[in-house]
């Protein structure tokens, strides 16, 4: 087995850290892979910025409904007591500091907690929800691969590429392990099985702090 996370393990590591009764935001993108890592009996309200409170994981092969989509354009279900509403409804809920966390997706992070989503040329027009997210929501989760598919890293000291938010980000969550921030600096907080301190520093573009209590789960 290789070192680290899978993708869908990297949605169970976050999933796992959310309290119930929170109400969660998942951006485009992995993401959107917590519905399918969030027990079935945890109390995890899920909003998708199109309109919907109470999203569910997505349907078995055939099943789709294609009028009930997450913000991706990809098919989900609704839990009971779920809702629809109006998409200035859904973004007057995000703006009004409503949302408890908003787990978005990012090409960059930095270590002082800048998060950049997009790029010129990336296949999204623009920067869309994730200005309003990362500055409404009460805490902003990014979940991401630790490097790009070229390996270049994806944890800087500074974001090259447009900047979403400045100093946004809580917590980072990539297929290597659970990251903070602290007075300017990445904080390893969690490193996933199979991948050591040499290894995650190597492949990332910035220095890390390692807690004390950092240990592979």
């Amino acid at each position: 087995m290789s070192a680290g996370w899978s993708s869908l393990e990297m949605a169970a590591a976050a999933a796992g850290d959310l309290v119930d009764g929170t109400y969660v935001n998942l951006g485009i993108g992995l993401p959107t892979l917590v519905t399918r890592a969030l027990p079935s009996d945890r109390e995890v309200v899920l909003h998708s910025e199109n309109g919907i409170l109470g999203a569910g994981p997505p349907p078995e092969a055939g099943d789709e409904d294609w009028d009930l989509i997450d913000a991706g354009k990809q098919p989900i279900s609704l839990v009971p007591g779920g809702s629809y509403f109006s998409h200035a409804d859904s973004f007057a809920m995000i703006r009004g500091g409503h949302l408890d966390v908003a787990i978005l997706g990012a090409y960059q992070v930095s270590a002082a907690g800048d998060v950049a989503n997009w790029h010129p040329g990336a296949g999204i027009p623009a920067v869309g929800g994730a200005m309003d997210l990362a500055v409404g929501a009460r805490s902003v989760w990014v979940l991401m691969w630790h490097n790009d598919q070229d390996g270049r890293p994806k944890v800087l000291a500074e974001c090259t590429l447009p900047v979403t938010g400045r100093g946004v980000v809580d917590r980072l969550y990539t297929d290597l392990g659970v990251f903070g921030f602290a007075g300017g600096s990445l904080v390893c907080r969690r490193l996933a099985p199979g991948v050591d301190r040499a290894t995650v520093q190597d492949r990332t573009g910035t220095g890390i702090v390692f807690d004390d209590k950092e240990g592979q789960q």
